[in-house]
């Protein structure tokens, strides 16, 4: 089995990205369009739904969140909210969860493979 790519944002923060510098400054990603942000209003915490809290805990713990991933958010906000307050999940839903999150570039893999033109006039920050 093939080892998954390590995220370019993932490399800079764990130090990879300076032993390795040849691996990774050739990677493109996305420029960010803002940041994630707070929570919209309709992400609640009650008795049944934890959603603003699994909100923050995406913001925490996947840092290149920005503005255009705000609905995929969203909802795996609600879904993982359920799981936070202990609510059944089905197996469908967990499933739609890994998927939304893999869209998001929440994984080693996935984040890897977004790829972006080139732009001979931008200079690459995360490695210089």
């Amino acid at each position: 089995m093939v080892r998954p790519r390590t995220p370019k944002a993932l490399a800079f923060i764990t130090g990879q990205a300076d032993k390795k510098r040849t691996r990774f400054e050739s990677r493109k990603e996305p420029k960010p369009c803002g940041p994630l942000g707070e929570a919209p209003a309709w992400i609640v915490d009650d008795n049944c739904i934890k959603a603003r809290s699994a909100w923050e805990q995406f913001r925490r713990e996947i840092p290149w969140l920005t503005a255009s991933h705000r609905t995929l958010v969203g909802m795996a906000s609600n879904i993982q909210g359920r799981i936070m307050a202990s609510q059944n999940v089905g197996i469908q839903e967990m499933n739609l969860l890994r998927q939304m999150l893999g869209q998001m570039g929440a994984t080693p893999s996935d984040a890897s493979k977004i790829t972006v033109p080139d732009d001979e006039n931008e200079k690459d920050d995360l490695l210089d």
